[in-house]
């Protein structure tokens, strides 16, 4: 009988209707409209956006997620930090002083008028990896605390395959990765040292997202005084002056720290670091619907789409200054309502609940679904999975579908199953040279043990004569991705299908 369901709710799944896709072109039209002004948080546009979703989860006929609210509130910390002279003044063997913003951007996310770090030494640590199943420790043997550590973007992977993962980088090689290890090593401060290919951006990004209004989640407990004093990046000139002061070969240390073994070391170079700190504290929202299952209703799936985007900012070479994120994330969360809409007229209740969860601030740096993953609605050991809908249309259809992150669960195979229904392969894509499976809100639930992938569009079209005329570099982060009504959905109606065929399979599972 179970099985018989399940086939014909398969089948359901990997259909699409007319209706299925007039409603996701609604969707997007309306969420990702001037009129939202670009939905990022903390702004006049957030109330307008949260409400709007709240509206359409409470129409669909779910509950509220979070003790009987649509919204689960958190604090956010916006920070604009500056070196006083506009440079750090470093002496060892020689002296030298860091730009800022030409060797160095610095900020913190502390909640004060001034970070003050007298004598700050400066060390060197490779990577700043701690990673014993690789057998590789950068901070083995040094003591760093209450020192500023510089470490290398990436992980030794990207410069030899047979170490880590090869170019299929690891979290060990993400920028915030760096942070959070100098964090637990008791450093005061972590400057990651840029490398244009490394990172796969040039240093115009780093000064670009870092010269003001840097985001963190905020405690109003510890007012963030446990956090790093000091963040930064570091450019390569300006690691450059940092070895020329310490009278070190710069090239001969960054190749050892290349080859395993390697353990860091001080340069025997300090400095004063004196910042002046400005700071706003404000309150942004997650939305969250759940349907809850029967049996094992205290399990949950979590089906995940991030609301925000970059709001009004600078004009494009048309005059537009809305940055209207139909692409991202209008079309991911249309997705989501839809299949919102889909569980909730099945004709039997899944086993499992399932969340609809709509996070804040992951443009910022994944904070909306970080804060989630700390305060769940239903226990991270009672997740089973999160099926992330991100930047899901415009898509053309394909006879295949692209998987990141695979191999890492079972959860591989219900993808593989699901897009069999639909006559479709998957395509375990192993090149994360460019960290693109650490950038959405998936990776915190990952973090938490929890099973996710990342779903992309094929690369074999139905009909080539047809290609996506809106490709991701055409509007990504930019004024120009907004809705238009020749957007090919048919590609992001079947993927749409090929999650919920996967979140039935997982909700109805013995």
């Amino acid at each position: 009988m179970m099985i018989g369901l399940l086939m014909a709710l398969f089948t359901e799944a990997a259909a699409s209707s007319k209706n299925d896709e007039q409603m996701l072109r609604d969707w997007i039209k309306v969420i990702a409209s001037d009129e939202f002004g670009g939905r990022k948080p903390m702004t006049p546009f957030e109330d307008k956006t949260v409400n709007y979703l709240a509206q359409q989860l409470e129409e669909i006929g779910l509950e509220p997620a979070f003790n009987g609210s649509w919204f689960q509130p958190f604090d956010m910390i916006a920070v604009t930090a500056k070196p006083q002279g506009s440079k750090l003044a470093v002496k060892g063997r020689r002296q030298a002083e860091l730009r800022y913003p030409d060797d160095v951007v610095v900020w913190t996310a502390r909640a004060t008028d001034k970070v003050v770090l007298p004598k700050a030494e400066y060390v060197f640590v490779g990577f700043g990896i701690h990673a014993p199943e690789y057998g590789w420790d950068d901070y083995a043997d040094i003591d760093v605390k209450g020192k500023i550590v510089i470490a290398m973007v990436n992980d030794p992977g990207y410069y030899n395959a047979q170490l880590f993962r090869g170019r299929n980088m690891t979290y060990y090689g993400r920028w915030l990765y760096k942070f959070e290890e100098a964090h637990r090593q008791g450093a005061a401060g972590c400057l990651v040292l840029h490398n244009t290919e490394a990172a796969s951006y040039g240093w115009h990004v780093c000064v670009n997202g870092h010269l003001e209004n840097n985001l963190a989640l905020y405690n109003p407990d510890t007012r963030n005084a446990d956090e790093l004093a000091i963040k930064g990046w570091l450019r390569e000139e300006g690691a450059s002056k940092l070895f020329a002061a310490a009278d070190m070969n710069m090239s001969e240390a960054l190749a050892a720290a290349k080859r395993p073994g390697f353990k860091g070391f001080s340069l025997k170079v300090k400095g004063d670091v004196r910042m002046a700190v400005s700071y706003d504290i404000q309150q942004t929202r997650n939305v969250g619907a759940i349907l809850r299952g029967t049996d094992k209703a205290d399990e949950v799936v979590v089906m995940n789409a991030h609301w925000d985007h970059l709001g009004i900012g600078k004009p494009d070479e048309h005059g537009d200054s809305i940055y209207n994120g139909a692409a991202d994330n209008a079309s991911g969360m249309a997705s989501a309502l839809l299949v919102a809409k889909k569980f909730k007229a099945l004709p039997q209740r899944p086993r499992r609940s399932v969340i609809f969860l709509f996070p804040s601030s992951e443009e910022s740096g994944l904070f909306g679904s970080e804060y989630y993953c700390n305060h769940p609605a239903i226990p991270m050991e009672k997740t089973s999975a999160c099926l992330n809908f991100e930047s899901i249309g415009p898509a053309e259809l394909t006879h295949d579908v692209v998987i990141l992150g695979g191999g890492a669960s079972d959860l591989d195979q219900y993808y593989v199953a699901a897009a069999a229904a639909q006559g479709r392969t998957i395509f375990f894509d192993d090149d994360n040279s460019d960290g693109w499976f650490f950038r959405s809100d998936h990776y915190n639930f990952v973090k938490k043990g929890v099973r996710a992938v990342v779903v992309e569009n094929g690369l074999k079209p139905v009909d080539p004569t047809r290609p996506n005329k809106y490709p991701m570099p055409v509007w990504y982060h930019k004024p120009s991705d907004e809705y238009h009504n020749d957007w090919d959905l048919s590609g992001t109606l079947a993927n749409t299908n090929l999650i919920f065929s996967v979140g039935l399979s997982l909700v109805f599972a013995p």
